[in-house]
């Protein structure tokens, strides 16, 4: 699907919980959930170009494939932080979804830190 399907779809799910939200209220976060499950599904299928693109990736620049695992790591921590910060967002929980974004972040950062600590070794190599 195009960014510009999605779009259409996404404006029409939200059109369609607002004249919902006026009926039933709990359809209409179904109708939203509904959405937002449909377009984390498309963006899975996405996986695959990007996943050739860092294998590719990895044979130009003869890079360990831990660091790029870390990073595809990091992308898919966002991805589903986003994800379920959103739906507690629209569900009215907000400050359940500023957690779970609090808890993304620390996440990323702990996935991350073995990355940042071989740059340090890199470059007390380069100073020593």
């Amino acid at each position: 699907m195009s960014i510009l399907t999605i779009g259409a779809a996404g404006i029409t799910a939200v059109l369609l919980a607002v004249w919902l939200k006026g009926v039933r209220a709990e359809y209409a976060l179904y109708m939203v959930l509904g959405a937002q499950i449909l377009f984390m599904i498309c963006g899975t299928g996405r996986l695959e170009v990007i996943l050739d693109a860092m294998r590719r990736l990895e044979d130009y620049i003869k890079i360990d494939p831990a660091y790029l695992g870390a990073l595809l790591k990091m992308v898919g921590i966002t991805y589903v932080a986003e994800f379920a910060s959103g739906i507690c967002k629209d569900a009215g929980y907000s400050a359940l979804g500023n957690q779970i974004e609090i808890f993304g972040k620390l996440s990323i950062l702990g996935v991350s830190m073995p990355v940042f600590l071989a740059l340090f070794e890199i470059l007390d190599q380069f100073m020593g």
